[in-house]
């Protein structure tokens, strides 16, 4: 089994049902199993104009491989009516595989850590409920250090 990270986040269609609903789908997925979820937060959209977002991080064992549990990822996205027409529109849900163990990624697919983890208080803020104080992430980045970077602005937790 591998502990992986995964990033949860909704802004549309009761955004944090639509997370209670990925969580559970995360909790049935074969070779998985649910270890951990922070508290979920609201958090201004990247785009102007948008709803903001309910965000969460669940830690996951897995013993899919990281293309594998991508592909499980997004068919729970397109269970909960995902539609991918723009990379930073408005969706019902969106499932980001943040830190796979202690794999470094570099794939057409994937990449991991998450390319913008370091910038992103919805990301860093859950994840540090998680894990222990001095995390570091695959790349030998403390978490530390990253929260240090990404003040907590803009975000409540719910």
């Amino acid at each position: 089994m591998v502990r992986v990270y995964i990033g949860l986040g909704s802004n549309l269609a009761d955004p944090q049902q639509q997370l209670r609903s990925a969580l559970e789908a995360l909790g049935r997925l074969p070779g998985c199993t649910l270890v951990g979820v922070s508290a979920f937060y609201a958090s201004d959209s990247l785009s102007p104009g948008q709803p903001r977002y309910t965000n969460a991080v669940a830690a996951l064992d897995t013993t899919l491989a990281p293309l594998e549990l991508l592909d499980a990822l997004q068919a729970i996205e397109a269970d909960q009516g995902r539609e991918r027409k723009a990379r930073w529109g408005p969706r019902t849900l969106d499932l980001d595989i943040l830190l796979y163990g202690d794999q470094v990624i570099e794939e057409p697919r994937l990449v991991v850590p998450h390319y913008h983890l370091h910038a992103r208080p919805f990301v860093l803020y859950p994840l540090a409920e998680l894990v222990p104080a001095d995390f570091r992430l695959a790349d030998q980045r403390a978490l530390s250090d990253l929260l240090a970077d990404c003040p907590f602005v803009g975000l409540e937790r719910l």
